[in-house]
């Protein structure tokens, strides 16, 4: 079996050996049938640990995975290496996805990536049952947690999406998951804690610089932003919060001659396909992004990660840098922390934490009228419930709410939205609501800490993910 697996690893993939964890995640699969939770790094070659498997399983691979934008990419990448694989998500015509899940079902694909939400389509479940399936392996499993930085309703529900196709071996992975997070991992599967082996590779990315400054104000940032980027030659990203704060950072270098592309949601989707394939294709590429730029970078030259505003939580600091550094080449991480930058995050939890009255009056705004909403648009829903704050987005998180929790379908901009289901129960519950509430500032006041760490701060986020036999890391401003 071992020189079959590392046969696959060559003849597939290209490599030589495995990284560290990956043969021993693939063993406890293949050779002693055990159901695995993967915690490694961003970037440290998580998808190998399912993906060969798949080859070596006599039935198919589901892979359940949130992010569609990424489903093509690793689909195609699959395809190149003659791998059979394919994909079903809301983008695909009807049609299409009927042939997929046949060409699944018959055996033609060794692996099938949906989203968590393709369980909810009856269709789907009934020809999905006629598969013969070896292995499933779920993809961000941090968003199984309603406490992980990335809920997702429709995770919560994997213990019962397993037993549809037969409580198959299960692999569940992620970059970022606290021992609580973990917990409640292995519970919404619908397993014990013996019968599941954890896999933690703790950050040990040894090549990055975990570094933490203070700043006063934007002269201070850009002075910051100018020496790391002399310091340090090569690509780079720089994260922002606000589209606002990028836009007047992206001004202030374009001053001093600096080139840079950038990358945030209010851009169309052609305009970010093409900066992100910028980003990918060049040298010494520069990027001003908010976090919605990430995901699907694969860039091995990343020489620093700049944070310009706080990130909300650790976990979605640590994915971020992340990307830095993966040529195993030294990189900067640099946390520029000042004290108003904190009011901006907390407006961010704010929005996204309406209480149990929003929600009530948005639905029954819904359940009163669907026709008038429709054609009326968002601007009508906003005007009843913020009177067009603009700067009030507890709207759209309670739309993106109601829709992760099947309560709600269609798109309010294509004038398609429709209810399909009951409002959940805990959204009307107060003492769900603020236990929410309290764990996103203690998420905020987790990143306040790590700047004001005096230890070490790769030490600090080990403990943070409950990693807690770390040395202090000799690569760091404190140390």
């Amino acid at each position: 079996m071992k020189d079959t697996v590392h046969n696959l690893l060559r003849q597939y993939f290209g490599h030589d050996k495995f990284r560290e964890s990956q043969r021993e995640v693939i063993n406890a699969l293949i050779e002693q049938h055990r159901h695995c939770l993967v915690l490694m790094p961003t970037g440290s070659g998580k998808s190998i640990c399912y993906q060969l498997p798949a080859l070596l399983l006599d039935g198919g691979t589901i892979v359940i995975s949130p992010l569609i934008a990424l489903m093509q990419d690793q689909v195609d990448a699959l395809r190149k290496k003659n791998i059979p694989a394919a994909f079903i998500n809301s983008t695909v015509a009807k049609a299409r996805r009927e042939d997929r899940l046949a060409g699944f079902v018959e055996g033609n694909y060794k692996l099938l990536y949906v989203t968590p939400e393709r369980f909810r389509k009856k269709d789907f479940i009934d020809k999905i049952k006629t598969a013969k399936i070896s292995l499933l392996a779920i993809d961000e499993a941090h968003c199984i947690s309603q406490w992980g930085h990335d809920f997702r309703p429709d995770y919560s529900r994997l213990a019962e999406f397993r037993n549809f196709i037969g409580n198959p071996l299960t692999i569940a992975l992620t970059a970022t998951a606290t021992n609580e997070v973990q917990s409640d991992i292995i519970n919404k599967l619908g397993l014990k804690r013996d019968e599941i082996e954890v896999f933690s590779r703790g950050i040990e990315r040894p090549n990055l610089r975990l570094e933490a400054a203070d700043v006063y104000d934007d002269n201070d940032k850009l002075n910051a932003i100018s020496e790391t980027i002399n310091d340090y030659p090569g690509s780079g990203i720089i994260y922002f919060s606000l589209i606002k704060t990028l836009d007047h950072f992206s001004g202030l270098l374009m001053k001093l001659g600096i080139p840079h592309l950038v990358y945030h949601g209010k851009m169309d989707g052609r305009e970010r396909r093409r900066a992100q394939q910028a980003f990918l294709d060049g040298d010494n590429v520069l990027v001003l992004a908010t976090n919605a730029f990430g995901m699907g970078i694969d860039k091995p030259d990343i020489r620093y990660v700049i944070h310009a505003e706080l990130p909300g939580s650790i976990e979605s600091y640590y994915q971020e840098i992340g990307r830095a550094g993966r040529d195993g080449k030294p990189s900067l991480c640099l946390l520029l922390y000042r004290e108003l930058d904190l009011a901006v995050q907390m407006d961010f939890i704010q929005w996204s934490n309406p209480d149990a009255k929003f929600y009530a009056r948005l639905y029954a705004l819904l359940e009163d009228d669907i026709d008038k909403v429709n054609s009326m648009g968002l601007e009508y829903l906003r005007q009843e419930l913020v009177f067009k704050n603009r700067n009030d987005f507890r709207l759209e998180t309670a739309l993106a709410i109601l829709d992760r929790f099947g309560a709600t379908g269609g798109n309010i901009a294509k004038s398609t939205l429709a209810l399909t289901g009951n409002i959940p129960e805990h959204l009307f519950d107060r003492k769900w609501l603020d236990e929410k509430l309290l764990n996103d500032r203690k998420r905020l006041l987790s990143v306040v800490q790590y700047f004001k760490e005096e230890n070490c701060r790769r030490v600090y986020i080990s403990d943070y993910f409950g990693t807690r036999d770390i040395r202090k890391c000799g690569n760091c401003d404190l140390c």
